[in-house]
């Protein structure tokens, strides 16, 4: 009854036999390989354009060198306050970025809104003394597993235009966000006014891959670059490109992101029924955050099962985040739900 992280679980056998499949012979380094060819050109043809993509092996390289890329050191980035560059990757961002601030807004359900960086940017009027507005990075989905519409979108990326910002996305768990909202990759991210995508696959079945995708060729500018600079150029790519392209083949990633947010699904419905219990948000991917009695999340952990609190309330519950994967197990969740209804 792991429901710590969807990071907890181990990689699809698809993935690990296309790694397999991908030391058997030679192939040119850093990039220039067949399979990392064949990665440009397939997620070309997911996005229904012409995409510049540039895999990673870790979630919090692409987030930091995409917003690099995007704002200079005098700069800030706006966010919500709850997001995962402003929370837990340790500085990053402002570390690649030589020093540009990120700045946290509040909203709800872990989404901002154009309306209350519009309210922020007021503070960022004095000119030389200002850091210079210059990105606002959104999260699919959201820290509390909420999801931005492509109306929510679209009118995130029509402001950014009007106020010349760039629009980054924090997709680590976007095929979650996809497969929960029945839209195109498209449709929530360029379409919509999106310049680069932080392209997750790691939670959802891969070993350890992440891709940075620019959208127009001009806003990559000096990526490659500063990807080599930083450490993050592997001269072997071809062991990451190969499980993102066994990932995004025969809709695996959408495949293993469906059952997961399946199993959430089943998690939440039965939760309602559980007394005490409350759901804080709606369920919108693989995350669940739900209310429940303390004695409740005690009887669950005494019986082995791991997960997250999230936030402590002061009528004897707890609010906690259960987060489910492709491998989850259905029996795992079944004997939490069990577990939970008892008296």
């Amino acid at each position: 009854m792991n429901f710590s992280s969807d990071n907890a679980y181990g990689a699809c056998p698809e993935i690990l036999e296309a790694i397999v499949r991908s030391a058997e012979g030679s192939q040119p380094s850093y990039g220039e390989d067949d399979f990392s060819k064949r990665l440009r050109a397939r997620l070309s043809e997911i996005f229904e354009r012409q995409v510049h993509a540039f895999p990673v092996i870790t979630g919090t390289a692409a987030n930091s060198l995409a917003l690099a890329t995007l704002c200079p050191p005098h700069g800030a980035i706006f966010c919500h306050e709850e997001a995962h560059i402003a929370t837990d990757e340790c500085a990053a961002p402002e570390f690649f970025t030589h020093g540009a601030k990120v700045v946290g807004i509040a909203g709800e359900g872990a989404k901002i809104t154009s309306d209350a960086i519009a309210a922020t940017l007021p503070n960022f009027s004095r000119g030389v003394h200002s850091p210079r507005p210059s990105v606002v990075s959104i999260t699919q989905l959201s820290e509390l597993g909420t999801a931005y519409s492509g109306q929510e979108i679209a009118r995130m990326g029509e402001f950014c235009r009007s106020r010349d910002l760039y629009l980054h996305m924090d997709g680590a768990r976007f095929a979650n966000a996809l497969v929960g909202l029945r839209a195109s990759p498209a449709a929530l991210t360029w379409q919509a006014g999106v310049d680069v995508l932080s392209f997750g696959a790691t939670k959802n079945g891969a070993l350890g891959a992440e891709c940075v995708i620019f959208f127009d060729a001009e806003k990559a500018a000096d990526f490659e670059y500063r990807r080599k600079k930083s450490g993050h150029l592997l001269s072997k790519m071809r062991f990451v490109s190969a499980q993102l392209e066994a990932y995004l083949t025969d809709d695996l990633w959408l495949r293993t992101a469906a059952r997961a947010n399946s199993l959430a699904g089943d998690l939440a419905r039965a939760l309602e029924r559980v007394p005490g219990a409350k759901l804080a948000y709606p369920v919108q991917g693989n995350q669940v955050f739900v209310h429940l009695p303390d004695a409740t999340i005690a009887r669950l952990r005494a019986a082995g099962a791991k997960f997250y609190d999230w936030q402590t309330s002061h009528d004897g519950r707890t609010l906690i985040r259960l987060v489910t994967s492709f491998a989850t197990p259905q029996s795992a969740v079944q004997q939490f739900i069990e577990l939970a209804g008892r008296a």
